[in-house]
């Protein structure tokens, strides 16, 4: 099933080749244990790595509640035509159990060197822009057909898929991406593991609620789904956070703590995580501990409010 509200608690999914099994065993553990998501990087010149949209439709095939995301997609190397089309069959035959995570692309060197084009920044966010844009007008199963003449994206004519256009997160990072964001995305996901209360977020999110507001939308509307991660003790710890603010982890209790106030005071909406136990392993048993014993206490703790 598609969804629900917000928080949402998704659960890194990601492992190399050497791994494989371990893959569709971390997916079927965070959705008998209760997680709503999970997620794999979109790295596809890394050979050690899935190709993420392969991994993630095998994934939803074992699955019956949770749904997917990549996070986010390489948009340089898919392009946005065909995208709405993979994002449309996955949504489709999965019950609507996807979020499409987009971005407009990073590590040039390495994406060039597996033959796209490399963009200068302007031009990347263009087509970033360009491929919202038109995903929605190929999804959702307009009245007719498509004609989309942009710089970067053209098509003629082309019926859009009877299926609902699945969430929009992004990977957002300058001013003009973060606007497009407010107008036009449905979540974003701050870059570099940036949580709420680093300055790099405090600093960005307002650029993505002042186009919202613009756009005749209500920021709310665009969520804040962080990566975060840390260490899950059985004691509480002198400082959940190190020197620099980060977060590190701590006990139950200061999860709890931490992930509440995100939400209730900083508009949180969810959280992407790799929880790890004392001894540095992230396996089905910690897995399993956060999602009983801190996911049910935030949730909780957030309907209380």
């Amino acid at each position: 099933m598609p969804l629900e509200r917000p928080p949402y608690f998704g659960l890194d999914a990601n492992v190399p080749f050497p791994q494989s099994a371990a893959l569709s065993e971390r997916v079927l553990v965070a959705e008998e244990a209760g997680f709503d998501l999970f997620s794999l990087m979109d790295h596809p010149y890394a050979g050690d790595h899935h190709e993420a949209y392969a991994a993630l439709g095998f994934a939803l095939g074992r699955t019956r509640r949770i749904s997917g995301y990549v996070g986010v997609t390489n948009l340089p190397l898919r392009p946005a035509p065909v995208l709405a089309r993979t994002v449309a069959t996955l949504s489709a035959l999965s019950g609507g159990r996807f979020v499409l995570g987009l971005g407009s692309g990073g590590i040039w060197k390495r994406i060039a060197a597996f033959g796209a084009q490399t963009l200068a920044p302007k031009d990347a966010v263009s087509a970033f822009e360009e491929a919202i844009v038109l995903i929605r007008l190929l999804t959702g199963g307009g009245a007719g057909p498509v004609d989309f003449d942009g710089r970067f994206y053209r098509v003629s004519g082309v019926l859009p898929a009877p299926v609902p256009t699945p969430p929009i997160w992004t990977g957002s990072n300058g001013p003009r991406a973060l606007a497009i964001t407010g107008r036009l995305a449905d979540g974003w996901i701050p870059s570099f593991g940036a949580d709420w209360l680093a300055e790099s977020y405090r600093a960005a999110r307002p650029r993505i609620d002042r186009a919202a507001r613009q756009a005749g939308r209500d920021p709310a509307e665009v969520i804040s789904y962080f990566n975060f991660g840390g260490v899950l003790t059985d004691r509480d710890v002198l400082s959940p956070r190190d020197p620099e603010g980060r977060w590190t982890g701590g006990s139950v209790r200061q999860w709890v703590e931490e992930l509440t106030g995100a939400v209730l005071e900083h508009g949180a909406g969810g959280f992407n995580t790799h929880v790890v136990d004392a001894s540095g392993d992230d396996g089905a048993d910690v897995v399993r501990r956060f999602a009983a014993e801190v996911v049910p206490a935030v949730r909780a703790a957030v309907a209380a409010g």
